[in-house]
């Protein structure tokens, strides 16, 4: 019910806020705006994209953060930017300040405000989504990509408007001038403010506390209204406050959120490698299996191996299995690393993950092998008929999948993984069942 009101209600604002901009630039502004809107999208989606592909998110998740932010809080941003600009400018009697102070004061505000609520309702609704700071980066820039969206289409919109009125030439428009401000030189602005409250809901569902849990979303919030604040004053700062603050600010920013996704991407790897050794040593996986899956290449080569040999079902299995070991991991992860508090239902998302691989691993393990050997991730003195080759020594564990772990949540470490009965026959890619 909670995800039929959501679309209803996802569709309704969208409705509504493309009727608004549609007023406000025309019928022939708004499909100008509508299609140079477009191009900065996809650059924007795939670079999110990549940095959530580690652990993938499932496309429902993030197509209600880019409605969210093209529908909802372009919505609520448009409406309430207006009537506070008004207010203002009508109990100061100057149109020019109202203007002023609410480019730098209200909208930072509202826009971020009406962002952050797609985050708030996935972290208390979706908390599972939620597996520490790469998962708010993700999410937060697909919320900010679609409010950039629908905000673009307004902007270039009016813009054209204001050519078809003038008669301005294409290259001295004021359309192509908006164009290269907004989706050439700043296309990454709004996803740069809102990924700021994105690690900080990313960081509060790591947190134990409850003062962490609150405190830090909401000093995420006000250094992404700080940044949006900044950003829009640069055009009252004289002539070069806009190149200043382009400079000095945001490119430096910039940078530093390239290199925070890296690093976040390459750690979510080596936390599936070395969780994901334990499950080797079990059984449940190939050996060969843990390297390919912590390298993102040897996935993809994976994938498109099962494609070839059986289709696209195959491939779709492999993606599946791929993306399952990587929950698996960073649950363990999670558990291992916060307790009980954090995880307080590990057991039987562990044991429901693991039916899930061993239904697929017929047809995902050979793949995901042959991309190992083929992307020469394993060690030269690697045994493939070895159990686990030379990956490591962890022994073998024999015992049904209910039995409980020992201790899982005693000291630092999680208790041994039982590993599959013998006596259960090896899943084959038409018939398998849970061990």
């Amino acid at each position: 019910m909670r995800t039929y009101a959501l679309v209803v209600l996802l569709g309704l604002c969208g409705i509504a806020i493309l009727e608004l901009v549609r007023e406000q630039t025309g019928t022939p502004g708004f499909f100008v705006g509508l299609g140079l809107a477009l191009l900065p999208v996809a650059p924007l989606v795939a670079a999110f994209r990549w940095v959530g592909r580690a652990a993938p998110h499932s496309w429902a998740q993030v197509a209600f953060c880019f409605g969210w932010g093209a529908c909802a809080a372009a919505l609520i941003a448009i409406l309430a930017n207006s009537f506070a600009t008004q207010w203002i400018a009508a109990a100061t009697a100057d149109p020019s300040y109202g203007d002023q102070l609410g480019s730098v004061a209200i909208a930072p505000v509202v826009e971020e405000s009406a962002k952050a609520a797609a985050l708030l309702l996935v972290f208390l609704f979706r908390r599972r989504r939620f597996s520490g700071p790469a998962d708010g980066f993700v999410m937060a820039g697909f919320t900010a990509t679609g409010f950039a969206f629908t905000e673009n289409i307004l902007y270039l919109g009016n813009a054209f408007d204001e050519d078809v009125e003038n008669g301005t030439g294409v290259l001295n428009s004021v359309t192509a001038a908006t164009f290269f401000v907004r989706g050439v030189m700043s296309p990454f602005a709004h996803p740069l403010f809102t990924v700021a409250t994105g690690l900080g809901f990313g960081a509060a569902a790591l947190a134990v506390r409850r003062a962490r849990r609150i405190g830090l979303p909401l000093l995420g919030l006000a250094s992404a209204m700080g940044l949006h604040a900044l950003w829009n004053s640069s055009s009252d700062l004289g002539e070069s406050g806009f190149y200043v603050v382009y400079g000095c600010v945001m490119v430096p920013v910039f940078g530093l959120l390239v290199w925070l996704a890296v690093w976040i991407r390459r750690r979510r790897l080596r936390a599936v490698a070395g969780e994901l050794a334990v499950y080797a040593a079990a059984g449940w996986l190939g050996p060969a299996e843990v390297p390919a899956l912590a390298s993102m290449p040897a996935r993809s080569l994976a994938r498109a191996l099962a494609r070839s040999t059986g289709g696209r079902p195959a491939g779709r299995a492999v993606a599946l299995y791929e993306a399952d070991a990587a929950a698996l991991a960073l649950l363990r992860h999670r558990a291992r690393s916060g307790g009980p508090d954090r995880e307080p239902d590990f057991a039987g998302r562990e044991r429901e993950l693991l039916r899930r691989l061993w239904l697929r691993r017929a047809t995902a393990g050979p793949a995901l092998s042959r991309a190992a050997v083929l992307e020469e991730l394993l060690p030269p003195c690697f045994d493939p008929l070895g159990p686990i080759g030379a990956l490591g020594s962890f022994g073998s564990l024999d015992g049904p999948l209910d039995r409980p772990l020992d201790g899982p949540f005693k000291g630092p470490a999680l208790g041994l993984v039982p590993g599959p009965r013998r006596s259960d026959p090896a899943p084959s890619a038409m018939t398998a069942g849970p061990p």
